[in-house]
């Protein structure tokens, strides 16, 4: 991969490059509730079935959408209409909205772990989505600095 190759644009990036944008946080995996009206997004505790709560990655990344179809596939070309369902700070979004990668940033730090050591990955319980009635999802939202 090139040398901070995270900031070119996005649409730069290969496709190598664009995977390891990736922080390993595992809030894009919670389940989120979007308001109708005003298209706030709330995450809740409640993770994707694919969500390995000891990596905070999915579990099968590589056929992810034959198991879940409605997984969000963040693209350069689509991210005006996704950006807004990922965390605030999601290098995704944060780089879709021309800011830089936080300090605790694995390709800052050259730390696979530093996510987790900075206390920004997916921490505390969560739920199988299975598990609990879409109708009680509301029961479960977090806000994502305290996931």
């Amino acid at each position: 991969m090139r040398p901070r190759f995270w900031e070119r644009p996005l649409d730069d990036l290969t496709p190598q490059e664009w995977e390891a944008l990736c922080d390993g946080c595992g809030k894009c995996c919670l389940n989120k509730l979007e308001d109708e009206d005003t298209g706030q997004v709330e995450f809740t505790r409640i993770a994707c079935r694919l969500f390995d709560d000891s990596t905070c990655r999915c579990s099968n990344y590589a056929i992810r959408l034959k198991i879940v179809p409605e997984c969000v596939v963040l693209k350069p070309e689509t991210m005006d209409k996704t950006a807004y369902f990922m965390p605030l700070s999601c290098a995704y979004r944060l780089r879709h909205e021309g800011k830089p990668l936080p300090d605790w940033h694995p390709l800052v730090t050259g730390d696979p772990e530093s996510t987790a050591k900075a206390g920004r990955a997916v921490r505390g319980p969560t739920w199988p989505e299975f598990s609990v009635p879409e109708d009680d999802w509301e029961d479960y939202i977090a806000a994502e600095e305290d996931l």
